[in-house]
């Protein structure tokens, strides 16, 4: 993948990081407003993939590894687990509040729902990007695949 036309490029300078910064306005605010971790996850998965499919997966590579994307997907697992935990060693139930309720309709109002919205969000996001660059790499090396050196297809 080499990119796309000028024209694309330009556009997507644009808006890749009004569309990024949707998507983490959408995971904080989920439990305020209609979103939260997945919906989020996958806006800002949409803006990685757009970079991707603009300028190629080169450039991509300076902005977000696949090895990072691993990384972030598992931390995030790893942290909505703590999450949880830390909810059933402070009320002895997974999942349990264990952080101060703030005013409501404000950010900090839904004590530990942010902290799991932020880690469902990561994790969405970075495995739906994960799992686009391995279908990228799958895609390419299938097409170097199907044809011989001599130019015939494979059957």
């Amino acid at each position: 993948m080499h990119g796309m036309s000028l024209i694309v490029k330009n556009i997507t300078r644009l808006v890749a990081g009004f569309i990024a910064l949707f998507g983490a306005y959408i995971v904080l605010y989920g439990h305020v407003t209609p979103g939260g971790g997945f919906a989020g996850g996958v806006i800002l998965a949409g803006a990685l993939v757009l970079v991707v499919l603009a300028f190629g997966e080169e450039f991509s590579r300076a902005i977000l590894t696949h090895g990072i994307a691993q990384a972030s997907d598992c931390l995030a697992a790893l942290a909505f687990l703590l999450v949880a935990v830390f909810g059933y060693a402070a009320a002895g139930t997974f999942f349990a509040n264990w952080l101060p309720r703030g005013t409501v309709g404000h950010l900090a109002s839904a004590g530990t729902i942010v902290l799991s919205n932020l880690a469902i969000g990561i994790k969405v996001g970075a495995g739906l990007f994960g799992a686009f660059l391995a279908l990228a790499l799958f895609r390419r090396q299938g097409e170097t695949r199907l044809i011989e050196p001599d130019g015939d297809w494979r059957e």
